[in-house]
């Protein structure tokens, strides 16, 4: 009788998944796009202790003042914002090079 199961999934995998919720993405959502179970990552995250909140707060930044950004200010805001874009690109595109390569090892 042969069993049907699914290889262990690679451990770099698992840690970048518990990587990912640690920043606070959703486990059901990972599972989504990476085509693994929810309950496996879940499981994943208790074991290095890092746990998820659904009712997550949103961090906000405390200013010192409430005086409108100077030209320099906003100037480097922009090209943060266009580095931060980037870089989430960038994580993406690994994020979906990473679980393409856990479903196709051989």
């Amino acid at each position: 009788m042969t069993q049907n199961y699914k290889p262990a999934y690679p451990v770099e995998f698992r840690q970048q998944m518990v990587e990912l919720v640690a920043l606070g993405r959703c486990p059901k959502q990972l599972s989504k796009e990476f085509g693994c179970h929810y309950t496996s990552i879940q499981a994943w995250c208790r074991a290095t202790g890092v746990q998820y909140r659904s009712n997550q707060v949103t961090a906000t930044v405390s200013v010192s003042s409430s005086a409108p950004l100077n030209s320099n200010e906003r100037q480097e805001l922009m090209e943060l914002r266009k580095k931060l874009k980037r870089v989430e690109m960038e994580r993406d595109i690994l994020a979906k090079a990473t679980a393409w390569f856990a479903n196709n090892k051989d």
